[in-house]
């Protein structure tokens, strides 16, 4: 193994059932690396990210972070989901907590830190995102023109706290499952643009998404998948002037048509 790989996942197989979601899979992360990974619906990109910190289990194949297998449960799995934090497509967070909160509740569950301690770290990464003044807010309070009684929909500040609370755990890797999939599309680059702010910042990111300007312009590697295998993963420039399989030359001329 390469003295720089962090992520490193060899012949992995799941399955979903009779269903064959990843077939054969092989994939390394380098430390300080940003893998974007697009493809088709039910390619296997979401599930693929999800594998990384045991959110899904594997039928057979080997996934190893630095070096070391995942571990399997208990105490040792619950730090592995602090050391490869992730942020969903729904941001999942707690609505009955303010921003603050939400933001403090892993460090002290997880890393055990005092309230005052969790709270000092959560205002600076909230500074960072640009969300320190909406820290006292709870999450149905940053909606801007959310209409009253209408139901809550993701959007962008969701994403930008969702992304403090996964760097509180201060994680060494981050995985991102479509953060933008849910937001309006004048949201979108509010997140994006937090996660390129990190990939400059050298934080090892996998991102699984459908914004192919954000794959061109963050990635140091795009992979490409369908029906359930890595098609190609190459750079970002290669990869869009000039795709080797045809399963990619139909996938670009479809979704960079308009």
């Amino acid at each position: 193994m390469a003295v720089d790989t962090l992520i490193e996942l060899r012949d992995v197989n799941k399955y979903y059932g009779d269903l064959h979601v990843l077939q054969d899979v092989d994939l390394t992360v380098g430390k300080g690396e940003v893998v974007v990974v697009i493809g088709p619906s039910g390619s296997g990109k979401s599930t693929l990210c999800r594998t990384i910190n045991r959110l899904e289990t594997i039928q057979s194949g080997r996934i190893t972070l630095d070096g070391q297998p995942l571990p399997e449960e208990g105490r040792a799995l619950a730090r592995l989901r602090a050391e490869v934090g992730m942020v969903f497509q729904s941001f999942n967070l707690f609505a009955h907590k303010t921003v603050l909160q939400n933001v403090s509740l892993a460090q002290i569950k997880g890393r055990g830190r005092r309230r005052e301690q969790a709270d000092r770290h959560s205002y600076e990464l909230l500074d960072r995102v640009g969300l320190s003044a909406h820290a006292r807010k709870f999450p149905a309070q940053l909606s801007g023109g959310q209409q009253l009684g209408a139901p809550p929909r993701p959007f962008g500040h969701w994403g930008r706290v969702a992304i403090a609370r996964a760097l509180a755990m201060e994680p060494r890797a981050l995985l991102f499952d479509e953060p933008a999939s849910a937001l309006d599309p004048e949201m979108i680059n509010e997140v994006l643009d937090v996660i390129r702010q990190l990939a400059r910042d050298g934080m090892t990111m996998v991102v699984v998404t459908h914004e192919m300007g954000f794959a061109r312009s963050a990635a140091h590697r795009v992979v490409f998948m369908a029906d359930g295998r890595i098609v190609e993963d190459r750079a970002p420039q290669e990869f869009f002037t000039a795709p080797r399989s045809q399963r990619a030359r139909d996938f670009l001329s479809k979704i960079l048509k308009h």
